[in-house]
């Protein structure tokens, strides 16, 4: 019988997300709501599970932990990549990976505009004062006539971008191979990114972790934001150099941030960003919701019948999750 450890299950909902049972005579599941940050501690609470399910980086797979899991034979990662997941050392060790899908629908682009609309219309603060006993203690903002600048005009940045339109702003995109004519595709108009920075009224990111990504967003860039601007980012947190933008939140230097990803997380009790007055901040909501866990699960279900049947386990992407893992097809 396998084992199946499902990681960082902060609501303690996995297990009502998918039917588990289509499991039980072959395997025992156990899920974790709590994040361990030591390496050490995962590798002893792992040791004996065959099977590990992990949440798009949430807890790290490096070579140092994979190599100190004896039993462990198919690792399956929420989405079709994970930038915490060393899949080129889990091949070498002979553990299958595999991926799944995250569900219906740019919801992170979703998301976004929920932290724009909370911080210009101050939702979190009246929603506190109205319960308090109080009534009307801000002045919000509209949209229409600002300027959304966007930072990557992928599927979730183009999702963004069309709202602005239907807000009646005016968009701005940007990205390291974002040509004039894609950008005119979705209504946008190509800026470079000091342009979009220094005209914005909101910077949104959208762009992939990477190392020509990381600290994208320092403080170079973020003293050419208007006082008035506000960043947003449901991408990752290490694309803004997050000391700069403490140091500017801090000064006030732009009007606020809406951050739903962060350098480490879960974010720590005594981190800033809990306690400023100009900052919206979520527990990295952008894909969770009850669509994409029912996709996460059901598919890590399906994952591990295909690979108790003996064939190649399904993967989304394999040119990510590739080798000799990949999908035959």
């Amino acid at each position: 019988m396998l084992r199946i450890a499902i990681l960082d299950d902060y609501q303690q909902i996995a297990l009502k997300m998918a039917d588990w049972g289509a499991l039980a005579a072959e395997a025992k599941v156990d899920a974790f709501p709590d994040h361990l940050f030591d390496e050490a501690a995962v590798a002893a609470r792992l040791s004996d599970y065959d099977v590990v399910i992990g949440m798009r980086e949430r807890t790290p797979m490096p070579r140092s932990l994979l190599e100190r899991l004896p039993n462990l034979k198919l690792l399956i990662t929420a989405g079709a990549r994970n930038a915490v997941f060393d899949l080129e050392a889990a091949t070498e060790l002979g553990i299958v990976c595999s991926g799944t899908s995250m569900g219906l629908g740019p919801v992170a682009a979703e998301l976004t505009w929920g932290l724009i609309l909370a911080l210009i219309r101050h939702i979190p603060q009246e929603d506190a004062s109205v319960r308090a006993g109080t009534w009307q203690n801000t002045v919000g903002e509209g949209l229409t006539d600002k300027t959304l600048g966007v930072i990557g005009l992928g599927r979730l940045g183009t999702a963004v971008a069309k709202v602005g339109l239907a807000f009646d702003m005016k968009v701005l995109a940007w990205s390291q191979n974002l040509t004039t004519e894609r950008a005119a595709e979705v209504g946008a108009t190509y800026a470079t990114k000091d342009e979009l920075l220094a005209s914005s009224d909101f910077v949104s990111l959208h762009y992939v972790l990477s190392e020509r990504s990381q600290g994208m967003i320092g403080a170079r860039e973020l003293a050419l934001m208007k006082p008035s601007a506000y960043l947003i980012n449901t991408s990752r947190g290490p694309i803004v150099d997050e000391a700069a933008l403490i140091d500017t939140l801090q000064r006030r230097s732009i009007a606020g941030a809406g951050l739903d990803v962060f350098d480490v997380e879960p974010l720590p009790a005594d981190h800033p960003f809990r306690r400023f007055e100009n900052t919206v901040v979520t527990p990295h909501l952008g894909y969770v919701t009850e669509d994409a866990y029912r996709a996460i699960y059901g598919q890590s279900i399906e994952n591990t019948q295909t690979f108790l049947a003996g064939d190649p386990v399904r993967v989304l992407n394999p040119k990510v999750l590739g080798g000799p893992n990949r999908m035959k097809g």
